[in-house]
């Protein structure tokens, strides 16, 4: 295989939309998904469309071990990945004292613990070679916390905070990390997480639009990349940080209410 990526997450959404544009260049693919037959579906496109290989490998991220055993078929195939694209994830909307917190759980599983495992297994063989792209998917949740969806705007937060911080220690390596923050975005996230009947999903941006911005922007060893963001809504992001914190809450539990 060559010019390997390996995605999470990849069987719908953005992770479907990396893994054509990374087949659109002409590169291999390792799609990781929980449901085989979706995986092999995208295999069949991707394989038909664009003449390249890909592999597919079923693990459901929320179980603690699932990313060790990728990373070890990977190994066992002798298959070199090149880019890492740390896609996968979800949300649930709702109190926290009242959600499930096996849901929760998993979340916070599939959103931090796994990135972070496959990021730490993968990055020492990017830097011995001098070479390795890393993109992790954050949201632009990850710039504020956020009321009826408490866990899922930390786990992001985790994502960013923890994604800069690697990129300032790779600098100088041939290695770098980029993190995307999308916007509400057309994919399964908004019914899967109950966002659907709120404010903040009332509008979308297509998963192609943003999985390009991320892509290129990996691909120029950007820091963090704001994608599907309206001019109205990015000018607010800007000002969150000095606003009172009571009133941007108060904003943004609104928004998340189901109507």
């Amino acid at each position: 295989m060559k010019d390997v990526a390996l995605i999470t997450g990849a069987s719908s959404g953005i992770g479907l939309e990396f893994a054509k544009i990374h087949a659109s260049r002409g590169g291999d693919l390792v799609i990781i998904s929980r449901n085989l037959a979706d995986l092999e579906k995208v295999k069949l496109d991707l394989q038909e469309q664009y003449k390249i290989e890909v592999v597919c490998i079923a693990k459901d991220l929320s179980v603690r071990g699932s990313a060790t055993e990728i990373y070890k078929e990977t190994i066992d195939k002798k298959i070199e990945v090149m880019y890492l694209i740390n896609n996968a994830g979800f949300g649930g909307q709702g109190y926290f004292h009242e959600r499930k917190w096996e849901a929760d759980l998993a979340m916070m599983e599939v959103n931090m613990f796994a990135l972070t495992e496959l990021t730490r297994l993968f990055l020492p063989h990017f830097i011995k070679r001098k070479k390795g792209k890393i993109l992790n998917t954050s949201s632009t949740a990850a710039l504020m916390p956020g009321p009826l969806q408490a866990v899922y705007y930390a786990t992001k937060a985790y994502v960013t905070s923890f994604s800069n911080a690697l990129s300032s220690e790779l600098e100088g390596t041939g290695v770098t990390v980029t993190t995307l923050m999308p916007g509400a975005t057309e994919t399964k996230f908004a019914s899967t997480s109950g966002m659907d009947k709120t404010d903040l999903f009332s509008k979308t941006a297509p998963a192609s639009e943003v999985a390009k911005d991320g892509y290129n922007g990996m691909l120029a060893g950007k820091l963090n990349v704001i994608s599907g963001v309206p001019a109205p809504l990015r000018a607010t992001l800007a000002l969150a940080p000095f606003l009172p914190k009571k009133v941007m809450l108060d904003t943004i539990k609104k928004h998340q209410q189901v109507k």
